[in-house]
């Protein structure tokens, strides 16, 4: 069997090398003389044993047919001439002497081969190196080889039957070789003979596969045995077989999507050019056959060419349809490659007409990407251009044009700006900074570009520093009050120079509270505030610097400050140096708070634990600045921590002179969010997400329980001051420990001082709101003890305010302190409350805002104990609002109301509120009272309808209402925040809807009513409002018992496209958290056997691509609350290598967040040395050293 398997390997060969004639014709002699060794190899080996000699009486082999191919190849070798290149295949012995022409002509096509090999075969230096020898010394030994060969062929072997098998194989193994295109008369046994040995085989298993001719066998038998039953097919060329391998593409391929990203070509019809519209016909074909029509088509359904098509037919138009597709194929490319090099043209013309127009050169800038993205206007016709459309490509020629740009317009700030933000893919920070640094210098009046020039380099990582910011804020801050002045005269004064301080001022405050400096923090606001009310008049026509030097003795003189006891300002005080001389006053003893920290008490924890308990109990301690006690003789050297001591060189450059009063009132308002208390102000909205950081925009309690009636305080999202929680803990404490309570109390009494009438109430609302909310969160904390105390202490502080002259008529606190008592459980103390309120008011009706605002909350707190619509038309809200339409004076509930004064209240509401649908505001303040009476009355009218009639009632009042409103665009209503001043309300569309939408969810809550309402209605007042919170915690509280997320995923996707809010983004991770969290509940319930409800697969990937998203959005970027929660998320998964990379990442965007370091201490533990050493070398706040922690354990 061994030997049968060799023959039928070198019939194989020999067959190969008779059939493939034209690819022999194209292979070297270096190919034959392989083959010809492996032969003689074969055949040596097979020459060894005199016993397996059988297979020559094989019938596949026959002496006969061996002799006649030795006849014929003589035949042939005869007729050609002596001269000739090619040598004649003979088995002749004299022959034989011609061995040395012979050798010399292969010698010669060795080094043929050799050179042809380098060209075609491509061998690799390693393979040369193991042969050890160059390349002429290969071919020398080569061709001794064939020498040794041929002339000691017999001569090597010592067995007698193998001598005689090497004669009768010499015959069909000679180096004679034929050219088969010089033979005359072709023979299907034509063959070539490669004698020549190649070492390679000896090496590896098989011949290269660059030297063995591409076929096919067809049939199972062998070779050489059967001529009938054996096929071979040779393979196509290369190119063909790619084609034939070619898949159909997809959509996500590159060519389709750069056709998908392509205009679309508009089609018209020819005869009607003017009319876009006209109808284009389709032209039906006759089939060739009408009288098969009726056979293929008896139902008469198909049209003519469908019915050609299952007649086997084709169309008559087939001949030319390869030109048609041809042209249909090329017209669009042409169509959209004239239509691109028509915009370029464009815009080429507009910036060359006219250089100065800033908005074309940057629509010119900005179509860069939309060129990238088509196919290349510049392309021949029919050239197949390849582009690598890099990123690096676009921002060059972004950057050629906006250079020419910057030639044509050089003291444009934008084009400099826009230049910058490409530069930040090329440049080193220190370029940008030096080149940001130029920028600076030649605008320095320009607040808005000292803005992004103070973000930059605060999110610098490599060259960021606490001091160094906090210097450039003190620099912008002087800069900008200089130019104010107008000492520098080189410069002018830019309109809302004054607002842009103030804002970045508050920014200050903010990067020094995030960054854990709180003392100077509140010592900045503590000295403005003192600079901008107690200014002595002395000073007041001084510019700014001189008024910060007289105000420097009064800073260092040790005297109290705002918020701290016996302070009274410096007015008083420069007034009291006059007189001669300070009146120290004595101070109350009171006890003083034991400090907690000072213990461990409980050592058994981890050394990164006990760590963050101390620095959160530090931090939530000592954020007031330390002053040395004069009566106790203290000194500067008595304090502990050095860095709780505020030097007046850390705060003098950014005082600022303040003139609007409303911007005065502003900074009041922005000091007491600051501390924690609730107020209808707002940030700017330059800084608003960069100071978020706080994880409770989505805790929603009472919201979901008390739908109608849920308080909705504005700034979720910002820590206040001695807050600095993880996101794993939350909150430790409410409100603050007893000093900092003091601090606030202290705050309030000296703004009691400066203000009265109006806005003393106003202030008195912040200060009971802030009450209220310490209360609302013992709520959600369900801890009842706490809950009880602290309603002992809100009761009080509301008591104290109502008996205030000012305030004991003011609706807007008996509506608050009403408000606390039912939150507290005191609902029949609440309404005794309300029903004196109301007894009090008077007469004024519906056209008393604080009235109809007292009624509507005293009918939502009643509407929500209903359990049911049923039998709500006598229940004591309806009473509440029929008695507030009637205008008389108010008889308190006694258990009916009459059907007339039900009717007449209907009536009495629908006209009143068209009148003030009507009404045109005269000025500003009159828009302000109007648009809250305006959302006041809706409600109520609303709340009476539903209460009386229906569901439907109410919903048709607020479509009415919407309309009405209906503002332009929602690009208007999302840039009302954009004024600086105090904004006591939202628009007055926006909070007509967040009644619309809470009435709709307790109506769901009470009774069954589809879902498709309401969610209609989130969708539209989201698109309008995409920052609303309270909206959006309502759209997601619904969307999560959705079986099916695509809606809200194609929701949340199209409004993050359309707005730069953050909160879609924020929104958008939370819905699909809470989605990961309901599915993973639902698998790991320990119930047997799990169908899940809500098959979902890939949330992990897509929370992951959210924030991804989300962080490379403008104002994602600087989002620590963003980071944060990213960190968390992936920390939950368990990876903790993503999760320091994304830690480090977060810190080359907001280095300054002292929460990400505490974050990162709580994931990564092992870690708490190198971290505490970051935050030192980047100088943030560390309360608590290694060192000294350290040292308490040994304790």
């Amino acid at each position: 069997m061994y030997f049968y398997q060799k023959i039928i390997l070198v019939n194989d060969l020999l067959h190969i090398t008779k059939g493939n004639n034209n690819l022999l014709k194209r292979r070297e002699a270096q190919r034959l003389q392989r083959i010809s060794s492996c032969l003689k190899y074969v055949i040596g080996d097979l020459a060894k044993d005199k016993l397996e000699l059988d297979w020559l009486s094989n019938p596949s082999f026959s002496t006969e047919d061996a002799l006649l191919l030795h006849q014929r190849a003589t035949e042939v070798a005869n007729l050609i001439p002596e001269k000739s290149p090619l040598i004649s295949r003979t088995t002749s012995k004299s022959e034989l002497s011609g061995e040395s022409d012979t050798d010399e002509s292969l010698k010669q096509s060795s080094k043929k081969r050799k050179k042809k090999k380098k060209k075609h075969h491509n061998y690799k230096k390693t393979k040369k190196k193991t042969k050890g020898d160059s390349s002429s010394s290969e071919s020398d030994r080569d061709t001794k080889h064939i020498k040794d060969k041929a002339e000691g062929s017999g001569r090597n072997h010592e067995k007698e039957g193998a001598a005689n098998l090497d004669k009768k194989t010499s015959n069909l193994t000679s180096n004679c070789f034929v050219w088969l295109d010089d033979i005359q008369a072709f023979t299907a046994e034509t063959f070539r003979i490669d004698k020549k040995p190649d070492p390679a085989n000896w090496a590896y298993k098989s011949l290269y596969r660059g030297d063995i001719a591409r076929y096919k066998r067809r049939g199972e038998s062998c070779l050489g045995i059967d001529a009938k039953k054996q096929c071979i097919t040779w393979d196509s060329s290369a190119t063909k077989r790619k084609q034939l391998q070619r898949r159909p593409e997809r959509y996500f391929t590159k060519n389709n999507v750069k056709m998908l990203n392509t205009d679309g070509i508009p089609v018209c019809n020819k005869s009607s050019p003017s009319d876009p519209t006209a109808f284009i016909p389709v032209f039906q074909m006759e089939p060739d056959d009408p009288s098969d029509t009726t056979d293929m088509n008896p139902l008469g359904i198909y049209d003519p060419s469908t019915t050609v098509w299952l007649q086997g037919k084709g169309c008559k138009s087939t001949d030319h349809e390869p030109v048609n597709m041809q042209q249909t194929i090329q017209e669009p490319g042409i169509n959209i490659n004239s239509i691109l090099m028509t915009k370029v043209e464009e815009h080429n013309k507009k910036v060359r007409e006219n250089p100065r127009d800033i908005n074309a050169w940057l629509e010119f800038v900005s179509f860069q990407d939309e060129l990238m993205r088509g196919p290349s206007p510049y392309a021949s016709k029919g050239e197949h251009e390849v582009r690598r459309k890099s990123l690096k490509l676009i921002l060059e020629k972004k950057l050629a044009i906006l250079e020419r740009a910057i030639e044509s317009n050089p003291s444009n700030v934008d084009l400099k700006l826009a230049r910058l933000k490409l530069c930040t893919e090329f440049w080193e920070p220190p370029a940008l900074i030096k080149e940001w640094q130029k920028l600076i210098f030649l605008h320095p009046n320009n607040p808005e570009l000292w803005k992004k020039y103070l973000l930059f380099c605060q999110s610098q990582f490599t060259t960021f520093s606490v001091s160094k910011i906090n210097s450039l804020y003190g620099k912008c801050l002087t800069t900008l009050a200089a130019v104010q002045d107008g000492s520098m005269v080189s410069h002018p004064l830019l309109p809302g120079t004054e607002e842009a301080m103030l804002a970045i001022f508050i920014q200050q405050c903010h990067f020094l509270r995030q960054a854990g400096h709180s003392e100077k923090a509140v010592s900045l606001f503590q000295a403005l505030i003192d600079f901008t009310f107690f200014k002595p008049d002395s000073v007041k026509d001084l510019p700014t610097r001189g008024q910060v030097e007289f105000f420097e003795p009064f800073w260092d003189s040790g005297e109290p400050r705002i918020g701290e006891k016996g302070a009274r300002g410096w007015k008083a005080w420069m007034h009291q140096q006059e007189k001669g001389g300070w009146i120290a006053l004595k101070p109350d003893d009171d006890d003083e708070e034991i400090d907690e920290d000072q213990e461990i008490k409980d050592k058994s924890l981890p050394k990164w634990h006990i760590w963050l308990d101390f620095e959160y109990s530090r931090e939530a301690r000592h954020w007031l600045p330390w002053r040395p006690d004069k009566t106790k003789k203290e000194t500067e050297e008595d304090c502990e921590d050095p860095e709780r001591q505020v030097l007046f060189d850390d705060l003098g450059p950014s005082l600022i002179h303040l003139s609007n009063p409303d911007l005065q009132r502003q900074l009041l308002y922005s000091f007491l969010q600051f501390l924690g208390v609730p107020c209808t102000s707002k940030l700017f909205p330059s800084n608003l997400y960069f100071a978020m950081d706080e994880n409770n925009i989505f805790e929603s309690v009472l919201s979901d329980e008390k739908p109608l009636t849920s308080v909705s305080f504005p700034l979720s999202g910002f820590n206040s001051i001695g807050h600095m929680d993880t996101m794993l803990r939350g909150r430790h404490h409410i409100g603050h420990y007893k000093e900092g309570e003091e601090f606030i109390q202290n705050v309030f009494h000296v703004l009691f001082l400066l203000f009265s009438g109006k806005e003393k109430s106003n202030l008195s609302i912040c200060w009971l709101q802030y009450e209220i909310s310490k209360v609302v969160q013992c709520l959600e904390a369900k801890n009842k003890k706490k809950v009880k105390a602290q309603g002992r202490k809100s009761k009080k502080l509301a008591k104290n305010l109502l008996k205030e002259p000012d305030n004991r008529n003011h609706l807007s606190l008996w509506k608050l302190y009403a408000y606390l008592e039912w939150l507290l459980g005191n609902i029949d103390d609440a309404r005794k409350v309300f029903d004196t309120a109301l007894c009090t008011a008077g007469t004024g009706g519906c056209k008393s805002p604080q009235l109809c605002s007292l009624s509507l909350l005293y009918a939502q707190l009643e509407a929500e104990l209903l359990e049911s619509t049923e039998g709500a038309v006598i229940s004591r809200a309806v009473h509440v609002l029929t008695k507030l339409a009637e205008s008389g004076p108010y008889v308190p509930y006694s258990g009916q109301v009459l059907s007339v004064n039900v009717l007449k209240a209907r009536k009495t509401y629908e006209h009143a509120l068209q009148d003030y649908l009507s009404k045109t505001p005269v000025s500003d303040q009159d828009q302000v009272s109007d648009a809250n009476q305006l959302v006041n009355l809706v409600g109520c009218y609303a709340l009476f309808q539903y209460l009386t009639v229906g569901i439907d009632a109410a919903v048709l009042i607020y479509a009415q209402t919407s309309e009405k409103l209906e503002a332009p665009g929602p690009q208007k209503c999302e840039n009302t925040g954009d004024s600086f001043g105090i904004q006591n309300f939202p628009t007055a569309l926006e909070a007509i809807t967040l009644l619309h939408t809470n009435l709709l969810r307790f109506h769901m809550k009470i009774s069954v009513y589809p879902l498709n309402p309401l969610r209609e209605a989130l969708t539209e007042a989201l698109k309008r409002y995409p920052s609303n919170q309270s909206l959006w915690r309502s759209y997601i509280h619904i969307q999560r018992k959705s079986h099916s997320a695509s809606k809200a995923r194609r929701f949340f996707d199209g409004v993050t496209r359309s707005t730069n809010s953050l909160e879609p983004w924020l929104f958008a991770i939370q819905a699909e958290q809470l989605r990961k969290k309901l599915t993973e509940n639902v698998q790991r319930a320990d119930v047997g056997e799990i169908h899940s409800t809500i098959p979902e697969t890939g949330l992990t990937n897509r929370i992951v691509a959210l924030f991804e998203h989300a962080v490379q959005s403008e104002n994602g970027t600087h989002c620590p609350l963003l980071w944060r929660m990213y960190l968390n998320f992936l920390a939950s998964l368990g990876k903790k290598e993503k999760s320091k990379g994304l830690f480090y990442k977060a810190l080359q965007n907001c280095p300054w967040a002292k929460v990400l370091y505490m974050d990162a201490v709580e994931y990564f533990p092992d870690d708490l040395q190198e971290t505490l050493d970051l935050m030192t070398e980047k100088e943030l706040r560390v309360r608590v050293p290694v060192e000294e922690l350290d040292l308490l354990l040994e304790v």
